[in-house]
């Protein structure tokens, strides 16, 4: 691995809560959220941060669902969903949806911690599990749901002039959300807010 590549890794490793500080409702954004749809009950779900670590750079992997989908047709996200009753923890769930979605199974996994967590307008508590991914992955993608699995590079995200804030309307109030543009791929909304804890954290280790 190279320098830069190497301090990126520790960078990261050093950014994120550790495992046994597993993040709890409220999230980070429960403010706006409870402005926007009120203190209502929310369910529980989990994605997997993957990141894979080769010689030369770090990248990050996201779906692309398909187009045809009744919820969150064609957006770009982490492989995840949510919680069930079976699961023992949001860890065990990030793990059991990425094969489920991707084809890739937990002995590829290494997870090393955490993001904060984060809620949803569609009503969801969402715990980020971040893991590195052995780089000899094969991605798999189940053809009800996924229709392209991709990576991009961690730095791109590091760098400001690739963040785009954008301002929309919903429900009578103005939201202020960040999104990226990479290889045609629009990456936003919970996804790019999600990106934007770890970015934050990291940029506060500088």
């Amino acid at each position: 691995m190279n320098a830069a590549a190497s301090l990126l890794r520790e960078r990261v490793q050093r950014a994120v809560r550790a495992l046994d500080d597993a993040p709890t409702a409220p999230g980070w954004n429960h403010t706006e959220l409870v402005a926007l749809l009120g203190d209502g009950p929310l369910r529980k779900a989990a994605v997997l941060v993957a990141l894979i670590d080769r010689p030369t750079e770090i990248s990050v992997l996201f779906t692309r669902r398909h187009d045809d989908l009744t919820q969150h047709a064609g957006q770009v996200s982490f492989p995840g969903g949510r919680i069930d009753e079976s699961d023992t923890s949001a860890l065990a769930a990030a793990l059991r949806e990425t094969h489920e979605e991707i084809g890739v199974h937990a002995t590829l996994v290494r997870p090393f911690g955490y993001l904060d967590a984060f809620e949803t307008i569609s009503s969801y508590v969402v715990t980020p599990v971040v893991a590195w991914l052995d780089d000899s992955y094969r991605a798999t993608p189940n053809p009800r749901e996924v229709a392209e699995v991709f990576e991009v590079p961690l730095p791109f995200f590091l760098d400001a002039a690739n963040r785009h804030l954008v301002r929309l309307n919903f429900r009578g109030h103005v939201r202020e959300l960040h999104e990226f543009h990479y290889d045609g791929h629009r990456i936003w909304g919970a996804t790019a807010a999600m990106l934007l804890n770890l970015i934050q954290r990291m940029e506060s280790l500088a």
